[in-house]
């Protein structure tokens, strides 16, 4: 068995929901195992809310758009500079003894991730993104405003994820990692359907006074646990 979060959409700040699920987990490297996992937390979370529509968006999903939509897979353009939202995050590191590792922003998204400077250089203290700088916190809001905008300036993906109202990542281990495309991916719509998105996307000022209401808690959102 194992716990994964499930994100759901919020009309409140910090628009998501969290709920965090126990399930039969298949062990193995092996994509379709990754997708057994999935299918398994995707029934146990629709036993406890079956009106929800849940799409799980990483490399691992069952469906081309969940696909589409991972920040592996999913472009963004800064300033007419094109990558994907992955290797746009991880060059855009500064730690206490390196970085920001630019030449990782044109690098693939495996690639990126897996640089060695990203281990190697101490410990992490912003984010500066072609020149513009970002905050370590709140402690997800570079992540979320990148990927946020990376699916706003794509109408058809904006529009097909939009008629869901409930995201999983099935890679996305909270005991390891703070950013997930699932909880983004939750607020991205939860914006969409207040129509706060187009105000929220003006600036990374905006963005942060409209998501956050409390800096210190917004990896909390609102957590429930079922066993």
């Amino acid at each position: 068995m194992a716990r994964r979060p499930t994100f759901l959409i919020s009309e409140g700040k910090p628009y998501f929901k969290e709920i965090n699920m126990q399930f039969t987990y298949f062990n193995g490297f092996a994509i379709r195992q990754k997708q057994k996992s999935v299918d398994s937390l995707h029934a146990a979370i629709k036993k406890l809310q079956p009106e929800v529509k849940v799409l799980e968006i990483s490399r691992y999903s069952l469906t081309e758009l969940g696909t589409k939509l991972s920040a592996f897979n999913l472009g963004v353009s800064i300033d007419g500079k094109k990558t994907t939202v992955e290797s746009a995050f991880q060059s855009s590191k500064v730690f206490e003894n390196g970085g920001p590792y630019t030449d990782l922003f044109y690098s693939p998204s495996i690639v990126s991730k897996r640089d060695e400077r990203l281990s190697n250089s101490g410990r992490l203290m912003k984010f500066v993104l072609l020149g513009n700088e970002f905050p370590i916190n709140p402690k997800t809001f570079f992540y979320d405003w990148l990927y946020v905008n990376a699916v706003s300036q794509n109408e058809e993906l904006l529009t097909k994820l939009s008629e869901y109202n409930a995201f999983t990542d099935i890679a996305f281990n909270p005991e390891k990692s703070i950013n997930c495309q699932a909880r983004s991916a939750a607020i991205c719509v939860s914006l969409l359907k207040k129509g706060l998105l187009s105000d929220a996307l003006k600036n990374k000022d905006a963005f942060k006074e409209i998501v956050y209401s409390d800096e210190n808690k917004i990896t909390e959102g609102v957590q429930i646990s079922f066993f």
